[in-house]
């Protein structure tokens, strides 16, 4: 296998990552600012105020988005399996 193949196979991994973990990083990111934001507004400084709506927050993608993101996991590590006879 020649480092340009394998340089692609790694940017392919790394963009497949990106994609399936960015909805999950996004509504994490989304939760903890409007948290943060309430927290500024009423000057409650609770700890469990800020863990809990994001842990809540995951579940629920990962309930609604995890077999699509389950799905292309499968298919990038099919297709890659599929490539190693072209590949070696």
């Amino acid at each position: 296998m020649s480092p340009d193949i394998s340089l692609h196979l790694l940017g392919q991994l790394l963009w497949k990552a990106v994609a399936v973990s960015a909805p999950l990083l996004l509504t994490v990111l989304v939760v903890g600012l409007a948290v943060s934001i309430f927290q500024v507004v009423t000057q409650i400084q609770e700890m469990s105020l800020t863990f809990i709506p994001k842990l809540l927050a995951s579940v629920a993608i990962l309930v609604l988005i995890g077999p699509w993101m389950l799905g292309q996991l499968i298919a990038y590590s099919s297709s890659l399996i599929r490539s190693i006879p072209r590949l070696v």
